[in-house]
């Protein structure tokens, strides 16, 4: 693609057609889905492999993801605004300003993490030690902990890379980088705790050791790839590379809402565990379990929305109103067929799926429902899920962080009261997901829509405003 001097599409690259809207939004989705697939499977292989050693490796490893978790969800922040921005600038057809983005964007990265890994590295006991876990179990967690988080910058780079390459329509790179790295993770882990070809034995901090190492591969093959170029935007170069603070403030601008919206999720379903906790010892681990299938059935979801970001992002960028709605509605469609589909899957095959982990009456008798119950939920899951990613794709994060946020957690009031009040039991807890998700989806749903028109009238009226907040000034 070709770039006239003020950053706009040359003349001979508009004049080749794009695929279609479908086409587009599936190149899109189906390597998140199957990156996002990749992942869940290494830490399944993590966790087996930490478990060969004792149950207290596994408590402490555990211990420490779980903190993990709520990091990775804040830095959320920098990849969906940087993913955003990108987009929004690569649809306008300003490449120049898609790069300069992408490198204040890694750049940003840097500086941000430096003092997280820093404070996270001093904290990490003090943090472990709020679990209240035994001293084997605590040291544990805390070692692994201190690695992850003195080289949470090579975390931070390749979240960075991977929405920037997003943005910009390539979502296949970030999934062969990741498929890559795990598979060099699987043995360099294997290696680190066992001692096995010349490695060290370390334990289980040789899997942060591990995961470490395959991800700094990981990012290096990612900083390659845009170095190189991809669809007319590289990083090359050695203009840009100085901070700039307006870069930074729209990165935030947008990520943060987007950020606070993991974190409070992420909260809300570790309130879930606890009020399941209190159901007794079979109710948490059939909770568990559902909770796995849970995530497996997210993945088409997940997939579709970063979809519905990415191709929004570049309508708006194009002031497209017609080619943002195209898209989302095909990402809606899709997702809620293959997650529906999913749903049908689980259902039907709920008791096989407990029995592949449990043998006991109680934990298959409770899973079985919880499972059920979550698959009726689906098809609401995957519209709330890709009409939430076409908001962000529009810069508007603060609604989608408004009705999530405010649906899960209205989802955990109803089910407290459900089980100290009503003497409800998990299937009544995962039941109230069958009240609040329809109600959440079209919430979302109805106020895309709204966004949609408003910004078509502007159009029609010659008044591009759209969208908000404002484009960063180009420099």
């Amino acid at each position: 693609m070709n770039e006239s001097p003020d950053g706009a599409v040359s003349a001979s690259a508009a004049e080749n057609p794009r695929p279609s809207s479908q086409k587009r939004v599936f190149n899109l989705a189906w390597p998140v889905i199957g990156e996002s697939f990749l992942e869940t499977l290494l830490m399944v292989v993590d966790t087996w492999m930490v478990a060969q050693l004792s149950t207290a490796a596994v408590a402490g490893v555990g211990a420490s993801v779980q903190v993990l978790f709520f990091i990775i969800a804040a830095l959320m922040a920098l990849s969906v605004g940087s993913s955003v921005l990108v987009a929004q600038a690569f649809g306008a057809g300003k490449l120049a300003d898609a790069a300069r983005l992408a490198r204040q964007s890694i750049v940003w990265s840097v500086i941000l993490s430096l003092p997280l890994a820093v404070t996270g590295s001093f904290l990490a006991g003090p943090v472990i030690g709020l679990f209240g876990t035994e001293a084997d179990v605590a040291l544990i967690g805390k070692e692994y902990l201190q690695v992850t988080m003195a080289t949470v910058v090579v975390l931070i780079v390749l979240m960075i890379g991977g929405g920037a390459l997003r943005g910009l329509g390539d979502s296949q790179t970030p999934m062969r980088v990741t498929a890559l790295a795990n598979f060099v993770n699987v043995f360099l882990t294997y290696g680190l705790i066992f001692g096995v070809a010349g490695l060290p034995g370390l334990g289980a901090v040789g899997s942060a050791w591990g995961t470490f190492l395959s991800r700094l591969l990981a990012a290096v093959l990612l900083l390659i790839v845009m170095w190189r170029g991809r669809k007319g935007v590289s990083i090359s170069g050695r203009r840009n590379w100085l901070p700039e603070f307006s870069v930074a403030s729209s990165i935030l601008r947008i990520g943060v809402p987007a950020a606070l919206e993991q974190v409070l999720t992420s909260a809300a379903f570790t309130s879930m565990t606890a009020i399941v906790a209190t159901l007794g010892t079979a109710a948490l681990a059939s909770h568990r379990i559902a909770f796995n299938v849970l995530s497996l059935s997210f993945l088409p979801g997940f997939g579709f929305a970063i979809a519905a970001t990415a191709l929004v992002g570049q309508s708006v960028g194009a002031q497209d109103p017609e080619e943002a709605a195209e898209a989302t509605a095909i990402a809606t469609r899709w997702a809620a067929i293959w997650m529906a589909a999913m749903g049908v899957v689980s259902f039907l095959l709920a008791e096989p799926i407990m029995r592949l982990f449990s043998q006991e009456a109680a934990v298959i008798h409770d899973g079985v429902a919880a499972i059920q119950v979550v698959a009726l939920a689906q098809p609401f899951w995957a519209i709330l899920f890709v009409q939430s990613g076409a908001l962000r794709g529009m810069g508007n994060t603060s609604f989608p962080l408004r009705a999530n946020a405010g649906g899960i957690w209205s989802t955990m009031v109803i089910a407290w009261f459900a089980v100290t009040y009503f003497n409800g039991g998990i299937a009544q807890i995962w039941g109230v997901f069958l009240i609040t998700s329809p109600i959440m989806a079209v919430i979302l749903w109805k106020r895309f829509r709204r966004s949609v028109r408003e910004w078509s009238d502007q159009a029609n009226e010659n008044t591009p405003t759209f969208p908000q907040p404002e484009p960063v000034v180009t420099q």
